[in-house]
């Protein structure tokens, strides 16, 4: 039946066009953004689990950082060690081999002395030197931390967040503090490695004795340092790994939060193509249906 007061093919062809439109809009915009979830409207659950995702991704480009300026630190205090302890040339190694010469019966042990004495203050000034943003675990004082954590990691199961941390002792590696109880300025007997002196020492039995302590208490002072390059050394490897670790976790999330949200766009394309095509044919078909009311007319000519 054909009426002038209801046009059901237009109405029809409005409703189509109108979806057809409203799918158009929503293709365009997943194409526009590169999402197909982009607002919690599109997918609460999908988007809510982006949106936490992107958060968890955020803490690890901290962590990551963090990472960064632990292993400039770290690798500040162990460059430092290494050249503490020397080689034949050098710090602690070369420290060994004077005293051992100054055994020799008959040697000048002032001038040996004078040779020591740039090697102390050499050590000295490289510890002091070992700093890297404000911190150096090599030359303390009252105020540096006993401990200090590196963050490594951050981790959230549910709603729980966790963060772990590589724990450095700093006593482990003072080489030197403002209280005289560092490796090198922790004084034994009568001196420290800082301040043995040899200048006045003769060939006596007794003074051979004192050098014998000196010669020991520098290999003690070798072992120690060479624990604690070593352990250094392991944290270094450590923040190393963890922060490939991280870099690596970060790319994963990345994808994990793509394949949730991110719009394929071969599909989009092919879909804006056919909905390009419907809307036409929809406005086409609107068209016609509204001509209906003049064929009516034509009728009554």
């Amino acid at each position: 039946m054909s009426s002038l007061l209801t046009n059901s093919s237009a109405m029809t062809a409005l409703q189509t066009l109108r979806s057809v439109s409203s799918q158009l809009s929503t293709t365009q915009s997943r194409i526009s953004t590169g999402q197909r979830v982009a607002t919690a409207a599109d997918n609460a659950a999908y988007w809510s689990i982006a949106t936490s995702m992107r958060a968890d991704n955020a803490a690890l480009s901290a962590v990551s950082d963090s990472l960064g300026l632990s292993a400039a630190t770290v690798d500040t205090e162990y460059t430092a060690l290494n050249k503490v302890l020397g080689d034949s040339n050098s710090g602690l190694t070369k420290l060994q081999s004077l005293l051992v010469e100054a055994k020799t019966a008959g040697i000048d042990r002032s001038k040996i002395q004078s040779e020591i004495t740039q090697i102390q203050q050499d050590m000295k000034n490289v510890a002091s030197a070992a700093t890297f943003n404000g911190v150096n675990w090599l030359s303390t004082n009252a105020s540096t931390p006993t401990t200090v954590n590196l963050v490594s990691s951050f981790s959230r199961v549910g709603s729980t967040p966790t963060t772990s941390s590589i724990t450095v002792t700093v006593a482990n590696y003072s080489l030197y503090t403002s209280s005289t109880g560092g490796i090198l300025d922790t004084v034994s007997g009568s001196a420290s490695v800082d301040s043995l002196n040899i200048g006045a020492l003769t060939d006596s039995a007794a003074d051979q004795t004192i050098l014998d302590g000196y010669i020991a208490k520098v290999t003690a002072a070798i072992g120690t340092v060479s624990s604690g390059a070593a352990n250094l050394g392991a944290i270094k490897n450590r923040i190393s790994n963890n922060s490939e670790f991280v870099k690596s976790l970060m790319d994963s999330v990345d994808r994990g939060i793509g394949q949730l949200v991110d719009a394929d766009m071969n599909q989009e394309s092919t879909r804006l193509a056919a909905l390009q095509v419907q809307q036409q044919l929809g406005v086409q078909a609107l068209s016609i249906a509204n001509n209906n009311s003049q064929s009516i007319l034509s009728l009554f000519r």
